[in-house]
């Protein structure tokens, strides 16, 4: 169990006399094909002896290290492969609480995760962090923390409900699951030599811990060297083959990345193979899955199926999502390969190409067997301070998301969603103007971010084109990264209303309303992130927003994923924020009518 095992240094002796026979092993899995992630090799008929919840022995007939007591495990010739670990995630984007998230992802062959929750700390602040690390105790899945970096994302385009400043991130760089600093969203900043930010990246440097990445920008000129001078040293945001090749050439760490919407890894995988580097500085990740991905496509064993059917061998693929990461991370004693003094993290697979898993060992205690939880999992109880976070100034009406114009047409910037890729683009579009107020035509969306923090008031208005949304229709969510106010989008500002009032009313969630017929609700009462219910209740509830969203018109491949990003002002090329409109590479305000 997470947290309930000793460190290496307080157990060599134990391990060592395991090796040598003068101490029965716990646990002994016997004649299985190991994957050797350090030499690359495959060995057959290895057996493998642990005790303490770590590999004392990793060899050939392990006889007679089995005792009265011992557990013994046939691999009848299955490949013994190392646990899977998740490069960059963002638990929250599950929807679920850490211990269900576990319960989720530990089938599926992933016993450890990078997690950077500067989601919840975008409402909650470093106790929402706390939240997050706190949740994984009872919990055999190994949580890794990174301190969110960019809290609010972009200081002055947006609010947030906290703050962290170097101080504040220097104080989490203390906790001792903490590896690193968080995705640095902030490349502008970086490349401007804003004080603040590089403070943060200072004080990860000054700790000896790893600076996350994060440059979404397509320029790969002098402004793509500079930031990669400012001390990221790794960047999952690539979307062309190029990005990964430039990112490993200016040693840093390509992670390659397919999540639920954001699904770069074939792409990333064609660049690294068409150049033929060396792939040691690849790691994969999942990012952003929502809970009815990972019951439906898995985690991260789909990652490396996808990563092997594209052509990588099987062990470097395995290397890709296991060694390549611990060694990053820093972490590779405990994590990351077979090999004796590592946590005992095992999976047992039948074919490596397929890479579906039979059996899931984590910390020396079989886990998962065919799908079948056979670990209890402990869930702390949610504190009241991290729910009934929506504050809003007054309900929401209709006449809150006209947007007014005295012109018969009027020239608008909009954004065009992007399918399958986090990125958007910035467009000019012609709309008609009726009683003052802007009317829309096929395939644009009213768009609005109301702050929900601090009862400002304040809420941007704009345009969204590509989700095909049709009339009557509207959906309303606190999930809006990464400040997570109350983005609402639709065509019909009644809808819209509506929608958006019954998230704020619940304390948090995910609304679609057609008409006044409320076609799915997702409850999020922790933070405006998190449910309450399981792994499966979440999934049914995204099951039945995707087919609302169809049945609205919208049929892009996980349409919400996409929804969620439009208030992220990070990401090129525009965003909207509770602030207006906004041009991420300008990193300003623009005015929503074209002049000119």
């Amino acid at each position: 169990m997470n947290g309930s095992r000793r460190p290496l240094h307080e157990v060599t002796r134990d391990l060592v006399a395991v090796a040598m026979g003068r101490r029965p092993a716990d646990l002994v899995v016997r004649d299985g094909r190991w994957v050797n992630v350090h030499s690359g090799e495959i060995l057959d008929h290895t057996d493998i002896a642990v005790v303490e919840g770590r590999i004392a022995y990793c060899g050939p007939n392990a006889k007679a290290l089995i005792g009265p007591s011992t557990r013994v495990i046939p691999a009848r010739g299955r490949y013994l492969v190392p646990g899977l670990l998740d490069a960059h995630v963002h638990i929250e984007s599950s929807m679920l609480t850490v211990s269900e998230f576990a319960r989720a992802v530990l089938p599926h062959g992933t016993t450890g995760v990078f997690a950077d929750p500067h989601e919840i700390a975008n409402v909650l602040g470093l106790r929402g962090v706390r939240l997050i690390l706190d949740g994984a105790q009872g919990t055999p899945l190994r949580v890794y923390g990174q301190v969110p970096s960019c809290v609010p994302a972009a200081p002055g385009l947006e609010t947030a409900g906290a703050a962290l400043g170097p101080e504040e991130v220097a104080e989490a760089l203390r906790w001792p699951e903490v590896v690193g600093l968080g995705e640095v969203m902030n490349y502008p900043g970086v490349v401007a030599g804003d004080e603040v930010v590089h403070a943060k990246i200072a004080s990860a440097l000054a700790a000896g811990k790893v600076v996350g990445g994060h440059y979404a920008s397509p320029d790969l000129g002098p402004t793509f060297h500079a930031y990669a001078a400012g001390g990221p040293a790794d960047c999952h945001e690539g979307t062309r083959p190029e990005d990964a090749l430039a990112r490993v050439r200016q040693g840093m760490r390509a992670i390659l990345r397919q999540g639920s919407a954001w699904q770069d890894l074939l792409a990333g995988v064609r660049g690294v193979c068409e150049a033929g580097i060396d792939l040691r500085h690849v790691l994969l990740c999942t990012d952003d899955r929502h809970a009815e991905t990972i019951l439906s496509h898995g985690h991260m064993d789909e990652v490396v199926r996808l990563t092997i059917e594209a052509g990588i061998p099987p062990v470097v693929a395995i290397q890709m999502a296991t060694l390549n990461t611990a060694e990053h991370f820093g972490v590779a004693r405990d994590v990351g390969a077979i090999a004796p003094g590592r946590w005992a993290d095992i999976l047992l697979v039948p074919d490596l190409g397929r890479f579906s898993v039979d059996m899931v060992i984590a910390g020396g205690e079989v886990v998962d067997e065919g799908r079948t939880a056979v670990h209890p999992f402990a869930s702390l109880p949610q504190p009241a301070w991290a729910k009934n976070t929506v504050r809003l100034a007054r309900p929401l009406v209709a006449a809150d998301f006209a947007v007014g114009a005295p012109d018969r047409e009027v020239e608008v910037w909009a954004i065009e969603v992007i399918e399958n890729q986090a990125p958007t683009r910035a467009v000019t579009m012609s709309l008609p103007v009726r009683e003052g107020t802007v009317e829309l035509v096929p395939d644009v969306a009213y768009a609005a971010v109301v702050e929900r923090h601090q009862r400002s008031g304040r809420i941007g208005q704009g345009f969204v084109r590509g989700l095909g949304l049709a009339a009557g229709c509207a959906l309303a969510s606190t999930v809006a990264h990464d400040s997570h106010n109350l983005l609402v989008v639709g065509t019909d500002r009644e809808a819209m209303a509506r929608a958006g009032n019954q998230v704020a009313e619940e304390g948090g969630g995910v609304c679609l309303v057609r008409g006044e017929e409320v076609l799915a609700w997702i409850p999020l009462p922790i933070a405006g992130l998190l449910s309450t219910g399981s792994a499966e209740e979440v999934a049914q509830g995204m099951d039945a927003l995707h087919e609302g969203l169809r049945r609205c018109g919208c049929t892009l491949t996980n349409a919400f994923m996409t929804l969620s990003l439009l208030a992220l002002p990070v990401i090129p090329a525009l965003r909207l924020t509770d602030q207006g409109l906004v041009d991420v590479e300008s990193g300003s305000t623009i005015p929503l009518f074209r002049e000119g």
